[in-house]
Formats: C-alpha cells, sequence, structure tokens
C-alpha cells in the first residue's frame, strides 16, 4: 500500500470523525431543552374571594343528625386516603402520623411514642364525635400550627361516614350520638 492510499483512509476517517462530531453538537443545541429555575409544574388555583371563607365554616347539621344515616362501607373507603399518613388496624404503630386504631374516645395527642407538634399538644381534650367532625372538615383551622397537611372534608356526609367508620376501629366503640329534638318553645 502506497502513501497516497493510507491519505485517502486516514482522511475519509478523519472527515467522518469530523461530520459525527458536527451532528453531535449540532443535535444538543437543537433537541436539548433549558434546565428551568425552578423544577416542577405551575398549578393554576382558583383565588377564593376575601370575604367567603366555605371551607372554614362550621358543619351545617350537628354531628348526631350526620351519624344517623352515615355508612361504614363507605367510610371505610373515604378513609384509604388516609392510609398514606396513618395505620388504621391495632398495633401497627404510627406512620407520618398517629395510629388512628381506637381514635374515637381517645384523648388528642396521647398515643406513646409519637412526636406532636405543639398546635396539637396545646389542644388538648378528646377525639368525641364533634371533635373529630370539626378536625375532618379543616384540620389546620383546627389546631393553626398543626403539622398534618390533609386539605379536610368538606363534605358532611364523607366525614360523618368516615367518624362511623374510625368508630369500629376499636375494641369498644363508642355508642354513635342520637339527634335531640328541640322539645323547648322558641322565644
Amino acid at each position: 500500500m502506497n502513501s497516497f492510499e493510507i491519505n485517502k483512509i486516514l482522511g475519509a476517517l478523519l472527515g467522518t470523525c469530523l461530520f459525527l462530531l458536527a451532528v453531535h453538537i449540532a443535535s444538543g443545541a437543537i433537541f436539548t431543552q433549558p434546565v428551568p429555575a425552578k423544577p416542577g409544574y405551575e398549578i393554576a388555583v382558583k383565588q377564593e374571594q376575601p370575604g367567603k371563607q366555605e371551607a372554614a365554616k362550621p358543619a351545617d347539621q350537628p354531628i348526631e343528625t350526620l351519624l344517623a344515616s352515615a355508612s361504614v362501607e363507605h367510610g371505610a373507603q373515604v378513609a384509604k386516603q388516609c392510609t398514606i399518613c396513618h395505620n388504621l388496624q391495632e398495633g401497627q404503630g404510627p406512620k407520618i402520623g398517629p395510629d388512628l386504631y381506637g381514635v374515637v374516645g381517645r384523648q388528642v395527642a396521647s398515643v406513646a411514642g409519637f412526636n406532636y407538634s405543639a398546635a396539637l399538644k396545646a389542644m388538648g381534650g378528646t377525639w368525641t364525635f364533634d371533635a373529630l367532625n370539626k378536625w375532618l372538615l379543616d384540620p389546620r383551622a383546627d389546631a393553626p400550627g398543626t403539622a398534618m397537611t390533609f386539605a379536610g372534608l368538606s363534605n358532611e356526609k364523607q366525614r360523618a361516614d368516615v367518624i362511623a367508620y374510625l368508630n369500629t376501629l376499636s375494641k369498644t366503640p363508642q355508642p354513635l350520638p342520637t339527634a335531640q329534638k328541640d322539645s323547648a318553645p322558641a322565644k
């Protein structure tokens, strides 16, 4: 093989490498997207009017009335979203949030070994049907500063169903309250 043939082969090889390099550079400039300054997606949220606070208003009906027609089965379905942060079965212990087994009738912030937020510790009291109804409506309004990020259940029927279901998660479920008729005459 003479030097002219070797030069042609090396020239073709060098030309091919230069062509591939140019294609690589061009594809990088064309097909790559700039890295966003803040990763993620922007989600448009409907802004409430300053005077309206529908989610934070108290329940329209007393919990006793709602519990009279509550469905434990539907409550179990709605409560599945709670299992992301809470265990519902006895003895499973806390996850991100405390164990909810036996929550109805239990003292607020009383599960041993769980580190509650200062807001929940300061809340005090017992998880009654009324207290759970208020809590499930909007936990952050009920105990400002709580670490619980759950937005709440605005649907009264769903709250009653979940409370009825949580009541069944106990060795000794609490008797459901009955709606009391207003026997006093109106003044």
